[in-house]
């Protein structure tokens, strides 16, 4: 095993978090237990037609991450769970869920094929848990997934046991990107990302609670968002706290420079039902904090990082939702 640490070369290198979330309209989650390889779907436990199903998903070019999860009692039970999240459109929050307890995890390229046809799905199941945490764990793919994944994920369990919350599970999951900021987590159904946790941040980012600058150091951003866009996401968050939380926001590029360097985007949000406001914002790429850097342990060599700074924003329009005008 290789001496270096991507995430403890990131750390000392300072870098910036945010833009890293990965921007999908749809996440489906299979229940199998570790081992997992580095390519996750030659698992042992996966199926071949499960294999199968996520390389042609994979060629359609469809907006579709694919991991595996576990818990501590993955091993044990007799059925296969199925996580399907689903992106809201327009303005959102989030992501909608559907669950699915299945007898077996052969059935899981069956269900999923049928949902994304459209088709009836059996096997659903009532929503008891409203939010699903996934913490990297492969240490098949990237060392620094398991020596800070697998203790972090320990810590997290434990935290919730201490707040006495039922509804909230945690989930040792594959590979979804960031390998450098471990431990890394998505926070579903809204799908924030974040990364270099530990005890004391993640329990601000459970709670809603505590110094919300301390997501300056851990959040990624937000994976209902294209990436560049979520730098002036993490301003407003800033600016308006914890409640940010509650708001529906949506956002899209409206222009990019063939050479990437500057970016005309455009983010609305709605802080109530009756207003929401747009703003858009040009951003431009920040020469101090793009730097080159190994993404992985397992990297050869580095690799350009690009990352935006805000040039200037600007409010274009605030709506009255209740009654369609302008205002």
């Amino acid at each position: 095993m290789s001496n270096y640490s991507c995430s403890d070369h990131s750390r000392q290198r300072g870098e910036d978090l945010i833009g890293s979330a990965t921007n999908y309209q749809t996440y489906i989650l299979i229940e199998c237990p570790p081992p997992w390889m580095s390519k996750t779907f030659n698992s042992k436990w996966v199926p071949d037609n499960l294999r199968v199903l996520v390389e042609d998903i994979r060629g359609s070019y469809l907006s579709i991450q694919f991991l595996l999860i576990a818990n501590n009692e993955s091993h044990q039970i007799s059925q296969t769970t199925l996580l399907i999240y689903q992106q809201q459109n327009g303005l959102s929050n989030g992501y909608n869920k559907r669950e699915f307890k299945l007898p077996n995890i052969e059935l899981a390229a069956v269900v999923i094929r049928r949902y994304l046809s459209g088709e009836y799905v059996d096997y659903e199941v009532k929503n008891y848990y409203n939010r699903d945490i996934l913490v990297c764990t492969h240490g098949g793919r990237d060392q620094c997934c398991a020596k800070y994944g697998n203790p972090f994920q320990f810590y997290a369990r434990n935290i919730i046991t201490d707040l006495k919350w039922n509804h909230v599970r945690v989930w040792r999951s594959t590979h979804f990107g960031g390998h450098r900021f471990a431990p890394t987590a998505i926070d579903l159904p809204q799908g924030r990302y974040y990364g270099l946790l530990n005890q004391s941040s993640f329990r601000s980012v459970l709670t809603l609670s505590g110094d919300i600058h301390c997501l300056n150091q851990v959040y990624r951003g937000w994976g209902i968002l294209p990436p560049a866009l979520q730098i002036l996401e993490r301003e407003f968050m800033l600016d308006y706290g914890w409640n940010w939380f509650n708001y529906r926001v949506s956002g899209k590029i409206l222009e990019q420079s063939l050479d990437n360097n500057c970016i005309l985007a455009e983010l609305s949000f709605a802080p109530s039902a009756d207003y929401f406001f747009t703003y858009q914002v040009k951003l431009v790429r920040d020469s101090i904090k793009s730097q080159s850097i190994k993404s992985s342990c397992t990297s050869t060599q580095e690799s350009l990082i690009v990352k935006y700074a805000i040039d200037n924003f600007w409010l274009v329009a605030r709506e009255n939702l209740t009654c369609g005008n302008l205002v």
